[in-house]
Parts: structure tokens; C-alpha cells; sequence
């Protein structure tokens, strides 16, 4: 079956995905830092993009297309750092100049990798509706250091691209696309399954895919991320929707680990995050974000990666979470 062209028909491919199997079911086996009571970033939530396995090579000046769109943009296009494709400029405003061409030589457009409306994608954050101060903060810190992945294995590029951005952006640049990514509107375009088994996953691009061998493993304590259409994630389509396995009852779990104070901390995240974890003040928002960047994120708070002054609460938060309870609150806050 071709997954990527049921992908828009999505009551019929979520059953589809689902019953994806054959008789060679296989299970990744573990690393050391996926054990239980290992504390090292577990390899999956990093997903590491092979080398070529003679994927379809494009002629750089051949036109592509989206069909959500009525434009078309090159290969050359869609691989250049310093323009952001826009393939729906009608759902956000005008992108300053920083957004949409970055600086060269060394501060690439913003837009490119978190998208134009500021939804971006599995590997990196979603900016749209962040706090304005709030993202000023976290490009200082990562230039600082004070922010770091927890990843510290093989080159992660989307982690390596963002802080050459944090080191070479001049102040007034970071200040008008913190502005402008803070006034659009989050479109969430993830949703979060629960299973014990799935359909096997590769890695492709930084981001899992459906495996074309077939068959199924078991998820475990794991949560995976998927685009279910390989071709639209690459031509950076902000409509895609994405997928999110995660082991049965998560969300329910994340729901009490985010709404009732547990193990002697002060509050739950609902008391700093909102309600609904819509936000509060300089407090980000966490609600219909990608679940994979914000386990991400709870890592590196517990590993201590994660240790600018406004981090120090999450710190202590983290550091009574495992790894089950991180993917958790993840799903939960994703989902609503």
C-alpha cells in the first residue's frame, strides 16, 4: 500500500498504519542508555539520518509541488538555508527579513528550519506563540551554553544548525523573529496514538518513517514521532500532520503527573503552564506541541543540560521523572 498517498484520507490511514504488518516482526534491541535506571539520553529521541540509501535523486531545477499548494519550488529552493519556502503564505503574516532570508553568512533564515508560521517539525521547536522575551531568552542561552542538548553522541544537525544561528545573529535580528513567531497563531498538527506494537519505523531525515520491509515491533518505553508522508516533510509542508506512538496509557498518566503535585514539588505543571498548559506570562506554552521536542526538552532539564536561570524550576521537576513519566507528559501535552 502507498501510505504516503492515503495520508490526507485520515480515518482510513490511521486503520491502515495500524494493521501494517507481515510475519518478520522485529524489535530494536536496547542500548545501555534505554535500561531502566540508565540516565543517559536514550538514542531514539535523536534519530540520526543515515547516509544515502539511493533514495530518488531530483534535478535541483526541477519545479515541485504540494498539493495544499498552488506554488511550486525547486530542489535548489528547498535546500537553500537563507529562504524559508512558503508554501502557504496566506496563513501568517508578512516575514521580516531575518525570518524569511536569515543574515549570511552565518545566521541562516528562521524560518527554514521552524517553518514560515513558525510550526516546525519533529526535530525542532515549534516557535508560533512563544513568549517574545521568552525566545530572546533561549537563543541567548544557547549561545551562552547555558542551553544545551542532551545529545551528546553523533552530530545531531538540526541541534548543530540552531546554535551556529544563536552564535552569529545580531540582537535586533533575534528581536524580530522572536516578535513576529510570538504573534502567529500555533496550528498543532501532531496526534498522539497509543499502542504496544506499531508498524516498524526507519530513520529518514531526522525523523522516523514507515519501514518498506513491513512488519512490526514492540514500542516499549519509547516515544516515536513519524511524518506518514516522507516526500511532504521534505518539501517542508507545514499542513502535514504527524504521528505519535506511545505506550498505552500515557495520557491519562501524563494527565495526573501535570495536574496534581506529587513527590513533594511545589506544584504541578498546570500551576506554572496553565490550565490547559496554554501558558502563562513568560511561562511557555506546552499544549498541541510535538511531543518528541518536549520529552527533548525534559532530558536535557534532567541530565542538567538545560541550566539557564528561567530553567532552575524544571530542573527540579525533571530530576523526579523518569523516563516512562517524561514521555508521558509529553503525550498529554501534546494532545490537548
Amino acid at each position: 500500500m502507498n501510505y504516503a498517498s492515503v495520508s490526507r484520507r485520515w480515518p482510513v490511514w490511521i486503520s491502515a498504519a495500524l494493521c501494517f504488518a507481515t510475519a518478520s516482526d522485529s524489535a530494536p534491541a536496547p542500548n545501555a542508555s534505554d535500561l531502566p535506571g540508565m540516565q543517559a539520553t536514550p538514542s531514539w529521541l535523536f534519530p540520526l539520518n543515515p547516509p544515502s540509501a539511493g533514495e530518488k535523486v531530483i534535478h535541483p531545477a526541477t519545479p515541485l509541488h504540494l498539493p495544499s499548494s498552488r506554488l511550486e519550488f525547486t530542489e535548489a529552493q528547498l535546500s537553500d538555508l537563507f529562504s524559508a519556502p512558503d508554501w502557504h503564505p496566506e496563513t501568517h503574516s508578512s516575514m521580516p527579513h531575518i525570518v524569511q532570508h536569515g543574515r549570511a553568512p552565518g545566521t541562516y533564515a528562521c524560518g527554514y528550519c521552524h517553518l514560515p508560521g513558525g510550526e516546525g517539525r519533529p526535530e525542532n521547536a515549534a516557535l508560533a506563540g512563544l513568549p517574545a522575551a521568552y525566545i530572546v531568552q533561549q537563543v541567548a542561552d544557547i549561545k551562552s551554553g547555558a542551553r544545551r542538548s542532551a545529545w551528546h553522541g553523533s552530530p545531531f544537525r538540526p541541534v548543530d544548525l540552531m546554535r551556529d544561528v544563536a552564535a552569529n545573529a545580531e540582537a535586533a535580528d533575534v528581536v524580530a523573529a522572536a516578535e513576529y513567531f510570538a504573534a502567529q497563531t500555533l496550528r498543532p498538527r501532531v496526534t498522539v496514538i497509543e499502542r504496544k506494537r506499531i508498524p516498524r519505523l526507519r530513520v529518514m531525515g531526522w525523523v522516523y518513517v514507515i519501514d518498506p520491509r513491513g512488519g512490526q515491533e514492540a514500542l516499549g518505553q519509547r516515544l516515536l514521532e513519524w511524518a506518514p508522508d516522507f516526500t511532504r516533510h521534505e518539501r517542508r509542508d507545514a499542513e502535514m500532520r504527524y504521528v505519535a506512538f506511545v505506550p498505552p496509557g500515557s495520557v491519562n498518566r501524563g494527565r495526573e503527573i501535570a495536574t496534581t503535585v506529587r513527590r513533594g514539588l511545589t506544584q504541578p505543571c498546570t500551576g506554572c503552564h496553565g490550565e490547559h498548559l496554554q501558558g502563562m506570562g513568560l511561562v511557555p506554552p506546552l499544549a498541541g506541541r510535538s511531543p518528541t521536542y518536549l520529552l527533548r526538552q525534559l532530558m536535557a532539564f534532567k541530565t542538567g543540560d538545560r541550566a539557564g536561570v528561567a530553567g532552575a524550576p524544571m530542573q527540579a521537576v525533571a530530576a523526579e521523572l523518569q523516563i516512562p513519566d517524561m514521555i508521558a507528559v509529553a503525550a498529554y501535552a501534546a494532545a490537548q
